[in-house]
């Protein structure tokens, strides 16, 4: 899943890239509301976090545009505002959660699981797919009850799909979810990390769609 993170005091934005590429998001971030807005326009994210305090403009205006060009993207909105009249208009402007710091990242990390389950075929935190279990909360995979070691980029592939199961994601839709801005990637990134999930899952698990993506199919 690709997050464009929004948040301009640095320290915040190094420490929230670190846990949350950790978790297996790939983040692009912006410090500014109209970077922020630029950056929707050229490269839609599956989910926006948003900090209320930007320095150009106040976050409330910045996610308004979003949901006058945009009413389906889910925004997480953090802030120090934490009196119940900012959370309310927060919410009232079209905000899917919000989140008063300081915060714990337990609590960032199940906030945004909840918001990723409404993008997906999936509703719950472990999916199973044939003798595939993702076990989305401990970043963990099984195939027929054994443990299957897999990089970060692999399980981000693996969970991209079997939260979709039965829809064919395109190649630019995974690299987007794989890869930051100005990361280097290469031609065939994506085929390698197929292969390798294809050796480590059975070939027939992931379906090639010749010339727009891959699937996995819904059982």
């Amino acid at each position: 899943m690709l997050i464009l993170l929004v948040e301009d005091d640095p320290s915040i934005t190094q420490a929230l890239e670190r846990a949350l590429r950790a978790q297996g998001y790939s983040i692009n971030s912006v410090a500014t509301g109209q970077a922020a807005l630029l950056a929707l326009d050229t490269d839609r994210p599956d989910l926006v976090v948003l900090d209320l305090g930007l320095p150009d403009m106040d976050g409330l205006d910045v996610l308004r545009k979003i949901r006058s060009g945009d009413v389906d993207l889910p925004v997480l909105l953090l802030t120090a505002r934490a009196g119940i009249d900012d959370k309310v208009a927060g919410l009232d402007s079209g905000a899917d959660d919000y989140l008063a710091k300081p915060f714990e990242m337990s609590e960032l990390f199940a906030r945004l699981r909840v918001m990723e389950r409404r993008l997906t075929t999936s509703r719950t935190a472990e999916i199973t797919i044939g003798a595939v279990t993702l076990d989305i909360n401990h970043n963990r995979v099984t195939v027929g009850g054994e443990a299957v070691e897999l990089s970060r980029r692999e399980f981000m592939l693996l969970k991209s799909l079997m939260e979709n199961a039965g829809r064919v994601q395109t190649r630019h839709t995974l690299e987007n979810r794989l890869y930051s801005w100005g990361e280097e990637v290469s031609s065939n990134a994506l085929e390698v990390h197929v292969h390798h999930l294809r050796k480590k899952l059975g070939a027939p698990f992931i379906k090639t769609v010749r010339g727009v993506g891959y699937r996995i199919d819904a059982e």
